[in-house]
C-alpha cells in the first residue's frame, strides 16, 4: 500500500451515509455543513440492521448497528449491491460497551464469558456481520490506527480502487465507552459515517477525490460543535471530506493522518 500511497489516489464518490449526535443521514448533514439547517446535537440514532435475521440481529451492539446505518445508506444511495461491495471497516476502538461487559465479567466471582460476548469481542465483528447480511464471499479488511485510523481507512480504501478497479466502500465508526473505561478513552458519543468509491466517473458520482500523501496542517471545521466532534471522536475527522464535498466546489482539505503526515484531499464536484 505505501507504494500506491506516495502516488496521487483517485475516485469518485457515489453514495454517503452519516451517523452522529444529531445527525441522521447524508441530507441532514449535509444541510447542516452548509449551513441551510441549524445543527441541534442530540443522540445518535442507531437502528436494528434490517437486513440480519432476527437471530443475529438480536445480537448486535451498538458498534455494528453504528456500521450497518451507514453502510447501507451509503449503498443504497450509490446504487450498490452489498453483496458484491468490498468494504474497508475503520474503527478506533471497536466495541467499547462490549469490552466493558467484558471486563465486569473477568473482575466478578462469575468469570463464564457468554459466547455472544466473546464472538462480538474481536475488532472485524461488523464485517462478519456484514457478510452474514449481504450473503457476500468478496474480501473485507478490518484496520485500526487510533486517532487516525478514518484517515487509514481512507488511504486503504482508495488503494484498493486503484489497484483492482473494483467499486469499495469505507465504513468508519466509533462508540463512547462506559465509565470507568471512559477515563482513558474520552470518546464523547458514536459517530460513523460511510463512502462508496468507483474508479470511474458515474451518473450519480457526488465528487472526484484526488488524494495523496502530506505534510501539512489538519483542516478543521468552522462551526464550532461540529469541530467538537472532529476533534474527539476518530472517525468524525471525516467530517472535514464531507464538508468539502457538502459546499459542492472546488477545494483542497488536510485530513489528520499519522503525525506528521496528513491526506491532502483535493475534492472536486461532479454535480
Amino acid at each position: 500500500m505505501n507504494d500506491i500511497a506516495a502516488k496521487e489516489l483517485v475516485a469518485y464518490v457515489t453514495g454517503i451515509g452519516v451517523r452522529g449526535p444529531g445527525l441522521v443521514d447524508w441530507p441532514q448533514t449535509e444541510a447542516v455543513l452548509c449551513a441551510r439547517q441549524p445543527y441541534q446535537r442530540g443522540e445518535t440514532l442507531l437502528p436494528a440492521p434490517e437486513t440480519l435475521p432476527p437471530t443475529e440481529r438480536r445480537r448486535t451492539g451498538r458498534a455494528v448497528r453504528l456500521a450497518f446505518a451507514t453502510g447501507l445508506e451509503a449503498a443504497r444511495q450509490s446504487g450498490a449491491d452489498p453483496a458484491q461491495l468490498p468494504v474497508v471497516f475503520a474503527s478506533s476502538g471497536g466495541d467499547g460497551d462490549n469490552c466493558h461487559e467484558i471486563c465486569q465479567t473477568l473482575a466478578s466471582a462469575n468469570r463464564a464469558l457468554s459466547p455472544t460476548r466473546f464472538h462480538n469481542s474481536v475488532h472485524n465483528a461488523p464485517a462478519g456481520y456484514w457478510s452474514i447480511a449481504a450473503g457476500t464471499q468478496v474480501q473485507s479488511t478490518t484496520i485500526c490506527a487510533y486517532d487516525a485510523s478514518f484517515a487509514a481507512g481512507l488511504l486503504e480504501a482508495l488503494t484498493q480502487v486503484a489497484v483492482c478497479g473494483v467499486t469499495t466502500a469505507l465504513i468508519a465508526y466509533d462508540i463512547d465507552y462506559p465509565p470507568p473505561l471512559r477515563a482513558a478513552r474520552a470518546v464523547p458519543a458514536a459517530f460513523g459515517l460511510a463512502l462508496i468509491l468507483r474508479a470511474n466517473p458515474q451518473p450519480n458520482a457526488l465528487a472526484l477525490l484526488r488524494v495523496r500523501l502530506d505534510t501539512g496542517t489538519a483542516s478543521r471545521l468552522g462551526h464550532h460543535e461540529l469541530e467538537t466532534l472532529r476533534a474527539t471522536i476518530p472517525a468524525a475527522e471525516g467530517l472535514v471530506l464531507l464538508e468539502a464535498i457538502a459546499m459542492r466546489r472546488a477545494t483542497t482539505v488536510n485530513i489528520a493522518y499519522l503525525e506528521p503526515q496528513t491526506l491532502r484531499v483535493t475534492v472536486t464536484p461532479c454535480a
